[in-house]
């Protein structure tokens, strides 16, 4: 089955209409994606690495993706999470640290402060092949060696986050 985002316009406004995953969209038409930073109590960041398969494949990540239709950022966050790693969580729970438009979405990001425990996690095998925690300094590290997608992104937020990860 196709995935399908509803479509808004630059200013966030439902356009009423849907795109196809993969079919590219208008001038004008925006879809959402979110991500989201687990920190433990430990302040220990969670991240995942890429199924070789896909864009960016092997390289670190948060958790995150588009959100689908008939979803908001919150519920497409949560989804996200349960769905490559088997965290459930609450909206409660999501602190929403940054949100910014990019060339044909917005993006929205959330901390997760939530101890999680790494052998109960279940990924989904065509999206994730690996996580771990990582220090706030570890994740610089990878960003400075291009080992994460949203480097610069990251940089953006790179404060809010480490307000958590105390």
């Amino acid at each position: 089955m196709n995935e399908l985002w509803d479509l808004y316009d630059k200013n966030r406004k439902p356009l009423n209409k849907t795109q196809v995953r993969g079919v590219p969209l208008s001038k004008g038409e925006y879809h959402l994606v979110v991500d989201i930073w687990t920190i433990n109590s430990d302040g220990k960041i969670l991240i995942d690495k890429r199924h070789s398969s896909k864009k960016f494949g092997g390289l670190w990540e948060c958790t995150g993706g588009s959100v689908i239709k008939g979803e908001d950022s919150v519920i497409g966050a949560l989804r996200e999470l349960e769905e490559e790693l088997g965290i459930k969580a609450t909206a409660e729970e999501l602190i929403l640290i940054h949100s910014i438009l990019l060339e044909d979405r917005f993006v929205d990001t959330y901390i997760l402060k939530k101890d999680i425990d790494l052998n109960s996690l279940v990924l989904q095998a065509d999206e994730v092949t690996e996580v771990r925690f990582v220090t706030l300094n570890q994740l610089d590290e990878l960003c400075h060696n291009n080992m994460i997608v949203i480097k610069e992104r990251y940089g953006m937020y790179r404060d809010k986050i480490a307000v958590y990860a105390k």
